[in-house]
């Protein structure tokens, strides 16, 4: 009797408790599960990651543009994260981040603004990429906006998008992009520039001057106030060192 009594309270400890396995099938069916949920009538707003993606030319952006669905009367924006996979990526200092498309194969959102942030090999290897580069290169056929933060710039150069433009990166990489790509027009002591559909920043914590920046263009000084105000950033595009060519002067 005492055996049939312990055998059934270890049958019911093991129903009342699943194994770690089971949990973690089931996180990973969740994981499968989730898609990022586009609004209608907002600009969609895609984020480049890969591994080694540094947080604050990622964050900063997303940070702002993610706000603007806080402010009445405006377009606001879906922000997402692409990359070449589903599974976790880490960033350069170390936080796991699941993307919410894979560029290889999934059925992709229309992008009207790409976000290319810095990257750890963004110098290197990751310009040897050839079906990142070609997505970048697909995405610009059609985004209203393509941007970069730090040494991003040197992955829209490479896609040929900064033939003809004015640009800048990260302050101490200046001279390198140059180098690489001597024929392109690369300006220093500025934080970001603006030419045509491209803005080019410096990176790091000024980051988030240049998404303000963009949303100023696009829904005008009140708005960019509001927004910085709400990450308590002091923003006024007047003392920002900065680059606008206007192709109609």
């Amino acid at each position: 009797m005492k055996k049939v009594l312990l055998l059934l309270i270890v049958i019911l400890f093991q129903n009342c408790n699943p194994s770690k396995s089971e949990n973690l099938s089931d996180l990973n069916s969740q994981e499968t599960d989730y898609q990022v949920k586009l609004e209608p009538n907002r600009y969609n707003v895609g984020f480049l990651i890969m591994d080694g993606v540094y947080n604050t030319e990622l964050t900063a952006p997303y940070d702002i543009f993610q706000h603007t669905v806080f402010r009445q009367n405006i377009k606001a924006m879906n922000v997402f994260t692409v990359a070449n996979t589903k599974d976790p990526i880490t960033t350069f200092e170390g936080m796991r981040i699941l993307p919410d498309f894979n560029y290889l194969e999934d059925d992709l959102p229309t992008i009207d603004v790409l976000v290319v942030p810095s990257a750890e090999h963004h110098l290197d290897t990751d310009l040897e990429d050839e079906a990142m580069i070609d997505f970048v290169k697909k995405v610009d056929e059609n985004a209203k906006f393509i941007t970069s933060h730090c040494d991003g710039a040197f992955v829209l150069a490479k896609a040929g998008l900064l033939d003809g433009k004015v640009s800048t990166t990260f302050p101490s990489d200046i001279d390198k992009m140059k180098a690489m790509f001597p024929d392109l027009d690369i300006r220093k002591d500025v934080l970001f520039v603006h030419d045509g559909k491209y803005i080019t920043s410096a990176g790091g914590a000024r980051s988030f001057e240049a998404a303000l920046y963009l949303c100023e263009y696009l829904y005008g000084k009140e708005i960019s106030q509001s927004l910085a105000g709400g990450l308590v950033i002091d923003w006024n595009l007047q003392n920002v060192a900065h680059i606008v060519i206007d192709k109609s002067e």
